[in-house]
């Protein structure tokens, strides 16, 4: 059991989450699991707000969400999910399901929050079959120097994190999955909302394949 519990983010974040998706979220979710197939692991499920956007193609989603208010929550939209849902208590750094089960993984606005990137991306490494895709949806350090990128770490160092159940705002999200071995195959730079100067505005969607792919090809 991953005994996760922030009960006053999980309730600010359920109706967060709705507004963000009417705001224009809910497209970026779309784009970002359109064409998959087969089994699909979703790391940080969060109260499941990606769950109707899944193709038919999916044949099962395993949907993993440490804090228990909002996996409650993710339950209950599973049981309305255009595909099938399960909804299991675990880590990012700790996934529990076997090597190479998935067709792929899905990240979304969670790798700000993971306490290390390094060990997360591992396990998505070791959960994907070989050639498998992680799809990622994530806000991001602001690219270059500036006010924006100054204003990111000093909420970094201080209290963002806290109000935040361990969010990030200046994670340099793309180089972990590079260091980490992913392959990228697409990436697409944004801020959200499109005015926003806001420290989580910086946003990047993508798709890499493993690792593992990409050695056992040499």
């Amino acid at each position: 059991m991953a005994t996760v519990s922030h009960p006053v983010f999980a309730r600010v974040y359920e109706r967060l989450s709705v507004a963000m998706d009417r705001a224009g979220t809910a497209e970026h979710r779309r784009s970002l699991v359109a064409g998959l197939s087969g089994r699909v692991i979703e790391i940080g499920a969060g109260n499941g707000r990606m769950f109707p956007h899944y193709p038919p193609a999916v044949t099962e989603v395993v949907a993993v969400e440490p804090e228990r208010r909002l996996r409650a929550a993710a339950v209950r939209a599973a049981q309305t999910a255009p595909v099938p849902v399960t909804v299991v208590d675990g880590l990012a750094e700790a996934l529990p399901v076997g090597d190479g089960e998935f067709d792929a993984a899905v990240v979304a606005l969670v790798l700000c929050t993971v306490p290390h990137q390094a060990t997360a991306l591992a396990e998505v490494d070791r959960v994907l079959r070989p050639g498998g895709q992680l799809r990622f949806f994530e806000h991001v350090a602001a690219e270059g120097p500036g006010g924006l990128r100054r204003l990111q770490r000093l909420l970094d160092a201080t209290l963002w994190p806290k109000l935040f159940a361990g969010c990030h705002t200046g994670r340099d999200t793309v180089a972990a999955i590079s260091e980490a071995g992913f392959v990228i195959e697409d990436l697409r730079r944004f801020r959200f909302p499109a005015t926003s100067n806001s420290p989580s505005s910086p946003c990047v969607v993508g798709r890499a394949i493993t690792a593992s792919s990409r050695s056992r090809e040499r």
